[in-house]
């Protein structure tokens, strides 16, 4: 399937401050959908601290928008746990209407692009076992499973190497 981000059927941009509210309530939509719960106070507060937890940090938090619409997210920042040339991809949600397109491909080899191009080394990736199509994407794109799961919602963890 075409690439929906470079046909230019959404846009992929970088987050802004005015996104916080819609991003965060898009990802708790989608973590109630699959049984997963919304942690604001855990797993899920880089979402409301986006400045701290990626920008500081040296990552980048992406959004998709459809119109007016936002209708993904997706991120990245560097995770010293797990080495010095390591980042984590983060955050990688799309809303139901939109799957199926290949956004959620054409948006993890962006992140790994932009990974790459950071200088990082390895990409890991936490998800739960619910969340079938992420697991099946992360494994098509050639992730690895791993070890030492790190968010108590996840029980999966794949690495990459660059």
């Amino acid at each position: 399937m075409a690439d929906a981000i470079a046909a230019g059927l959404v846009a992929l941009r970088p987050w802004q401050p005015s996104d916080r509210e819609v991003a965060a309530q898009l990802i708790a939509q989608v973590l109630a959908e699959y049984g997963l719960g919304w942690e604001p106070e855990g797993a899920d507060r880089d979402v409301l601290e986006v400045e701290q937890s990626y920008w500081q940090t040296g990552g980048a938090f992406w959004v998709l928008e459809q119109g007016d619409r936002l209708v993904g997210t997706g991120a990245f920042y560097p995770l010293p746990v797990r080495g010095a040339g390591a980042a984590e991809i983060r955050k990688m949600y799309l809303l139901p209407e939109v799957r199926g397109q290949g956004l959620g491909r054409a948006l993890l080899q962006r992140l790994e692009q932009a990974v790459a191009a950071a200088g990082y080394q390895q990409i890991w990736i936490e998800t739960s076992s619910l969340l079938k199509e992420a697991v099946s994407l992360y494994e098509s794109e050639g992730y690895q499973p791993a070890t030492d799961v790190h968010t108590l919602r996840c029980d999966r963890v794949y690495c990459k190497s660059l």
